[in-house]
């Protein structure tokens, strides 16, 4: 049927999506390393405007342990400083007036376990999203079944072949977070 593989399609393309927000959030968990990635989530009031950092600032990780923010308008800086003090990073911003300096601390355990905690917050979001793709395109297909457009082998089939993909994007998802754990845990 058509508008049965239309649904079907249209889920994989969300669920995909939503595997793939998981994946840039993940990103800006830090591992111990300085990774410009980092502060993608950080949005700054600039003018009464939540901003996203990247677009008022060039980031750069000079070294391992440094992040440096070179913002644009250099009347930014205390508004970026007090968003990343804001923030759940637990980074300590220093600024010359023109250039704010983040150093990565090492991780101690408390800080890890807080961080895996935050990984597991954010994939569990990711689930969430991928078991709404489901029920929606369920409701379709229940619907299309009701007003005499699908069978009910049609119907049953299309609904096996739903569970499938959102059992792959959930196991996509896990083995993310599984990796994430082993990058944040890693001594």
């Amino acid at each position: 049927m058509a508008l049965i593989d239309e649904l079907l399609d249209d889920a994989r393309d969300r669920m995909h999506k939503s595997v793939e927000a998981i994946v840039h959030e993940l990103a800006t968990v830090r591992a111990g390393r300085a990774n410009p990635g980092l502060l993608d989530r950080i949005e700054v009031d600039y003018y009464g405007t939540a901003t996203p950092l990247r677009n008022l600032s060039t980031i750069s990780a000079p070294e391992a342990r440094l992040l440096t923010i070179q913002p644009f308008d250099a009347s930014s800086i205390k508004a970026i400083e007090k968003s990343i003090n804001e923030s759940d990073l637990g980074l300590h911003p220093s600024n010359d007036g023109r250039l704010i300096r983040l150093v990565i601390p090492e991780l101690n355990e408390e800080r890890r376990r807080e961080l895996v905690k935050v990984a597991h917050h954010i994939v569990e979001e990711g689930r969430v999203a991928v078991r709404n793709v489901r029920r929606d395109v369920m409701h379709d297909l229940r619907e299309l079944k009701e007003a005499g457009e699908a069978g009910s082998d049609d119907e049953h089939r299309a609904e096996g072949e739903l569970q499938k993909l959102t059992d792959t994007a959930i196991g996509e998802l896990d083995a993310l977070l599984k990796g994430k754990e082993a990058e944040i845990l890693e001594v």
